[in-house]
């Protein structure tokens, strides 16, 4: 480097990471009932914990191979959630939103999506919700099959029914 080179500070390249992967038999029943409208997880032969969706091929409390495979209901309880506010590029949803963790019914382990149908500020921990599918014309082996969930109406969970969920 000359003393009159100044360092290179950033470079902007295109880049491109395309990768093929394949879903494992643990991965593969979950989207396989996905395309059939169903929730698939699967049980832990160690501690009978029902993983929803599928983690790996391993339950990683006791690291043994995942058993069989165990059908979930598309209904559930909310067991935390977050107000979103803040607008993101590209962003889609009208603000409010919110984003809970749900314990579907079946399930041991929470998983992720949106509520929707009712105003943020109503949501509430305990809350029973429900599944809203897509057209099924337009399903694809994914859980973005489901567009969001919303209130079901019934009374709110009891604490103990959710609080000890892994």
């Amino acid at each position: 480097m000359n003393a009159n080179d100044e360092p290179v500070q950033r470079v902007r390249l295109p880049i491109d990471v395309s990768y093929h992967w394949s879903a494992g038999p643990g991965t593969a029943s979950h989207l396989a009932g996905l395309l059939e409208g169903r929730l698939i997880g699967r049980r832990c032969p160690a501690c009978a914990l029902v993983y929803f969706p599928p983690r790996g091929g391993c339950c990683p409390r006791d690291g043994v191979l995942l058993g069989d495979d165990v059908e979930i209901a598309d209904r559930g309880t909310i067991t935390t959630f977050c107000i979103v506010n803040v607008p993101f590029l590209g962003q889609r949803i009208e603000i409010p939103y919110v984003a809970a963790t749900i314990l579907l019914d079946g399930a041991d382990i929470g998983m992720s999506h949106l509520i929707q149908e009712i105003p943020a500020d109503e949501v509430r921990i305990g809350m029973r919700v429900e599944a809203v599918w897509k057209p099924r014309d337009d399903w694809g082996p994914g859980l973005d099959n489901i567009e969001h969930f919303r209130p079901t109406g019934e009374l709110d969970a009891a604490p103990d029914s959710y609080s000890r969920s892994a």
